[in-house]
């Protein structure tokens, strides 16, 4: 499969994208529709968080989840569905009493975090390898939370795609898989660009893809105007490779994108250097995973 390229798209966030962005979709309908759609257009793996359909920010309520995951299954499109894990993570500290979080905190406990996984089982899930500044907020995930976490995603049966926001983070994902709470050919992410963590270019991409493990299946993304040059620099690294409205929101400077665009645009370039997207089937078999609903989602 040296020629093939695991494409996926990351169809929502928790962000407040749609404020800039109509088509950022926020109903379980709307996400799960934009899912199909982006598989339609050759996404191999669609990322989904939930959102709030009244408010359009984070939800955390399993059955916001189970409507989007049901609807994908039952649609006759195939794609393979990871959930976010990251769930409540979000602390901004109190400048009045530092100790407590403030207005906008949100933190979850590991069982928490892992509830949708547990319950609805897709076939991967990511696992957030560790702490960063966000912006103003702290994205807040202690090694002993994750290790946790960890254990409760491998007993479920459910691949972890290992996010590194920074270059500790591959550090402790690899204590993670030599701590045996990692099961099989790891998969890593490098999420680039996110002030304030690993910048999104070539150099960062490169030492960050030469301390994996031998065994390791890789990707990475960009944000914002990142996202495309990314795209071509990770396929040339010999990476996969994620686009969406997770993550930016503009097809070209001024004009706002739908997520199977984005895709269509991702495949224009991996075409290019020779490339196709790798299909479900095949990322299945290549990534080992375990799927309970008899090979197609």
């Amino acid at each position: 499969m040296n020629n093939k390229t695991l494409v996926t798209a990351a169809v929502t966030g928790a962000g407040e994208t749609i404020k800039k962005n109509p088509n950022v979709p926020v109903t379980p309908k709307e996400i799960a529709e934009s899912a199909i759609e982006s598989a339609k257009a050759g996404a191999t793996v669609a990322h989904v968080h939930a959102r709030d359909p009244e408010t359009g920010g984070i939800s955390h309520n399993v059955e916001h989840y189970r409507e989007i995951v049901d609807r994908i299954r039952e649609s006759e499109t195939d794609v393979i569905i990871n959930i976010t894990s990251g769930g409540g993570g979000d602390f901004i500290p109190s400048l009045n009493t530092p100790a407590a979080g403030g207005d906008g905190t949100d933190i979850q406990t590991p069982e928490e975090r892992h509830e949708p996984v547990g319950e609805l089982l897709p076939e991967l899930c990511t696992l957030d390898c560790g702490s960063v500044n966000f912006g103003n907020m702290i994205y807040m995930s202690p090694t002993d939370w994750l290790r946790k976490q960890a254990k409760l995603v491998q007993e479920s049966g459910v691949k972890p795609e290992l996010e590194c926001f920074d270059t500790g983070h591959i550090r402790f994902a690899k204590q993670l898989i030599e701590e045996g709470l990692i099961d099989g050919d790891p998969m890593f992410q490098f999420c680039l660009g996110i002030p304030w963590g690993a910048d999104a270019d070539a150099e960062t991409m490169l030492y960050m893809k030469n301390r994996l493990p031998d065994n390791a299946h890789w990707s990475a993304f960009g944000i914002g105007r990142m996202q495309f040059p990314i795209v071509g620099q990770t396929s040339l690294l010999g990476g996969n490779v994620r686009v969406g409205l997770e993550d930016n929101i503009y097809l070209k400077k001024g004009v706002v994108a739908r997520n199977e665009q984005l895709v269509d645009k991702a495949v224009e370039i991996l075409q290019a250097q020779g490339k196709e997207p790798m299909t479900p089937q095949e990322a299945r078999e290549l990534l080992n995973l375990r799927n309970p609903y008899g090979g197609s989602n």
